[in-house]
């Protein structure tokens, strides 16, 4: 999204990656070879090679050709998404040589996704990747968390200067926000669906497995709703030893509709009334905050920045009680929705990747 953005505002932009890519139903995969193309948004992009062992390599992060890719694009800013990589070092050779490009680094680990065991936090972030962190810190001009929690894995683990750091959000794409905002998109997902024009539609998304099965107490929590009016549509993948327990909470109001690619998920959540996240944070709470649309999500210390101040409501538990409990008073209160909807409004703006394209580069 940056750099389609900064594209967008006039830059010229390129792209240097690994060969790490997603698969149709967003898994990881890896494209065969090196390789340098022009992206959807005619973006040149340089896919470089990992070294071998690949066993390490692909781990550790070590390519081939990182510092001839850096001459090629020849940067006056340089954004890098991650500082985790042993090849730091082969841009810090690039930036001895060439003192006056802007460097701009973010962060999208936290105790969610990183440092989950001891070795993990003591010796791969606790020494390794700080040590990368500290050398390129005298080359950076400002360092992005991209959730609160990424912003206090910056100073807590990393020790990095706290004056350099700040929390970039992620965000949602302000074109698709204008496409699936029409009307008649969510005219159209709605009748698709046999969901009438004054139901109350609840959305949700995400792969539901073990560490998100919060989804099927969500199922339960609308099928208890005694209102035929409120409604319940889930997409995304299912794990095999949920698949069951999902099948058999489908009813006349809830339907689980499968996959539904990334592209489009815009589109799904435009056509609600409310979305619920009652597992883990995922970028669709940016992408729904981005659309203006009302939440519920479950409450991580750290990723309650999509909070602007009565749009998004909290869970505490993992329970049906609670969800069923929130929704009915959400639906019942007199002009409680009505106000939560009227802050939503705000997303907008606060969650936009073009504006957020601008911000990331101040200073620069």
């Amino acid at each position: 999204m940056l750099p389609k953005f900064h594209k967008q505002q006039g830059h010229e932009v390129s792209v240097i990656a690994s060969l790490q890519t997603f698969d149709s139903r967003g898994k990881t995969a890896y494209m065969p070879y090196a390789s340098t193309y022009q992206n959807e948004y005619d973006i040149p992009v340089t896919r470089l090679d990992y070294r071998k062992p690949l066993r390490l390599y692909r781990k550790m992060k070590r390519f081939v050709g990182v510092y001839e890719a850096l001459s090629k694009a020849s940067p006056e800013v340089l954004f890098i998404h991650g500082c985790q990589f042993l090849d730091i070092d082969k841009v810090i050779r690039y930036l001895k040589e060439h003192p006056k490009v802007k460097v701009f680094v973010d962060n999208h680990a936290d105790f969610s996704n990183s440092a989950t065991n001891a070795l993990s936090l003591k010796l791969l972030h606790g020494v390794i990747w700080k040590h990368c962190a500290h050398r390129i810190d005298p080359y950076v001009t400002k360092w992005y968390g991209v959730l609160p929690a990424r912003v206090d894995f910056l100073k807590n683990i990393y020790q990095l200067p706290e004056e350099k750091i700040e929390l970039l959000v992620m965000g949602a794409d302000d074109d698709k926000v204008s496409e699936a905002l029409d009307p008649s998109v969510r005219e159209e997902i709605r009748e698709r669906y046999h969901v009438d024009r004054d139901d109350f539609l609840i959305m949700t998304g995400g792969k539901i497995d073990m560490a998100k099965q919060q989804t099927i107490l969500l199922m339960e929590a609308v099928n208890r709703l005694e209102r035929g009016d409120v409604k319940l549509i889930v997409f995304g993948s299912v794990i095999p030893e949920l698949k069951d327990r999902v099948e058999a909470n489908c009813s006349d109001r809830v339907q689980y509709i499968g996959w539904v690619q990334s592209e489009d998920s815009y589109r799904y959540f435009a056509a609600a009334d409310l979305v619920v996240f009652p597992g883990r944070h995922s970028v669709f709470w940016e992408q729904v905050a981005g659309l203006g649309v009302p939440m519920i999500c479950k409450y991580w210390d750290g990723t309650t920045h999509v909070d602007l101040g009565g749009n998004v409501v909290f869970l505490h538990e993992d329970s049906v009680d609670e969800i069923y409990g929130i929704i009915s008073d959400m639906i019942l209160t007199q002009g409680k929705y009505e106000k939560m909807k009227t802050t939503a409004e705000r997303g907008k703006e606060v969650f936009s990747y073009n504006d957020i394209a601008r911000r990331c580069l101040k200073g620069s």
